[in-house]
């Protein structure tokens, strides 16, 4: 859901630093492939040119192991959950042949790849400071995700062509809110520029 009108949004512009960077990679899974699908090539764009910089990248994978950890996403959703074990809840198979190990995985059971998992700590250890956010819902998980992260002291950009969600209107909004306030909002041009022009 690439946005062309994404750069009217942009209050500051930077480019990520490779050396403290690390590339999140938002639940690029097979419940959302239909979302998924139509950014699949600037997400697997994106990942080549953060791997081309020698920026580690993090994967996460959204499900439900029981009832216990459901949280108000079970009331919210009536339910309609990504179930451990399933089909649904595997990585996208373009996408997970990128993965390199078990490392990279992030396992988490709700909107924010932070939230009980150790994502912080995996970043932590390696010494990032900045992430870059790209994947799906661009509304729920990458922006909360987005969020957090810069509530955490880490500086966030935030990809508009390799982000997805069920309509340009919240896409839209998602990126006016996060550029206003907490991300610098990238694309795959802009990343390769960045990053890789050197």
């Amino acid at each position: 859901m690439a946005s062309s009108s994404s750069r009217t949004y942009e209050t500051r512009k930077r480019e990520p630093n490779p050396k403290i960077a690390a590339l999140l990679v938002i639940d690029m899974q097979n419940h959302f492939y239909s979302m998924a699908e139509p950014i699949l090539q600037n997400a697997l764009t994106t990942i080549d040119i953060c791997r081309r910089a020698s920026i580690p990248v993090f994967f996460t994978r959204h499900n439900h192991k029981s009832p216990t950890d459901h949280g108000m996403l079970g009331e919210w959703w009536n339910g309609d959950l990504i179930l451990d074990g399933t089909t649904d809840s595997e990585i996208i198979p373009e996408i997970n042949r990128q993965v390199t190990g078990p490392d990279e995985i992030v396992e988490k059971s709700t909107y924010s790849a932070f939230n009980n998992t150790h994502l912080q700590e995996k970043l932590d250890k390696i010494g990032v400071k900045e992430v870059i956010v790209i994947g799906v819902m661009t509304n729920l998980c990458c922006e909360t995700t987005a969020r957090e992260a810069f509530v955490k002291g880490f500086r966030v950009f935030f990809s508009t062509d390799a982000t997805a969600t069920v309509n340009e209107e919240l896409h839209e909004a998602t990126l006016m809110n996060l550029a206003y306030g907490f991300a610098y909002l990238v694309d795959c041009d802009r990343l390769r520029r960045g990053l890789l022009s050197s």
